[in-house]
């Protein structure tokens, strides 16, 4: 089905263009309408990429998460591959980071100048980790698989696929850099 407005970004998903430019310092200040209240939005340098007719985005929708990374390569051969076997695509590409959009929402990987020294631990404060909706349990279970291919590993083996509780099929898995992404079963296939 044709989208009912123009790619935002085409030549990023080509490569016949470079990306913009993106930094660590690429927030803006915006005022919110249902409140008055100035807030940061962050996003992507060119804003064609964020700046949709309102009527096409559900209010209140994730619009883009953002996961600082150690090693970009080994994010992208790990969360990237996992997001690419999710029928998500490549969205923008910089020196310091990669991100891939499925619908209007993004995730980026970055290693960023202002990073913190030290590992991501899910079980500080903050991010603990994603959930992602896979299909049913037999592609819960092929792409559990075939993530063990590529980086992952699983979390909670003892009470797989039911560590969420007896009636949630999901996998959880786990990175060498200790970002999880939960794969969940949604439909019973």
């Amino acid at each position: 089905m044709p989208r009912p407005y123009p790619d935002p970004c085409p030549d990023n998903r080509t490569g016949d263009l470079p990306a913009p430019a993106r930094t660590a310092a690429h927030a803006h200040q915006d005022l919110r309408p249902d409140t008055g209240r100035s807030s940061t939005v962050i996003g992507p340098a060119d804003p064609r990429a964020s700046h949709h007719p309102e009527a096409l985005v559900t209010r209140g929708a994730l619009h883009h998460v953002e996961l600082w990374v150690p090693d970009v390569t080994r994010a992208e051969a790990t969360i990237g591959w996992l997001l690419l076997e999710l029928g998500w695509t490549e969205f923008q590409r910089w020196p310091a980071g990669v991100s891939w959009r499925l619908g209007e929402t993004y995730v980026v990987v970055e290693r960023s100048p202002a990073m913190a020294v030290g590992p991501h631990e899910r079980t500080r404060p903050g991010l603990n980790h994603l959930a992602l909706h896979v299909g049913g349990p037999d592609a819960v279970d092929a792409l559990t698989s075939a993530a063990l291919e590529h980086g992952w590993t699983l979390l909670f083996a003892d009470r797989h696929p039911h560590a969420g509780g007896p009636d949630h099929y999901a996998a959880y898995l786990d990175n060498e850099d200790g970002f999880e992404i939960e794969l969940v079963a949604t439909t019973s296939e």
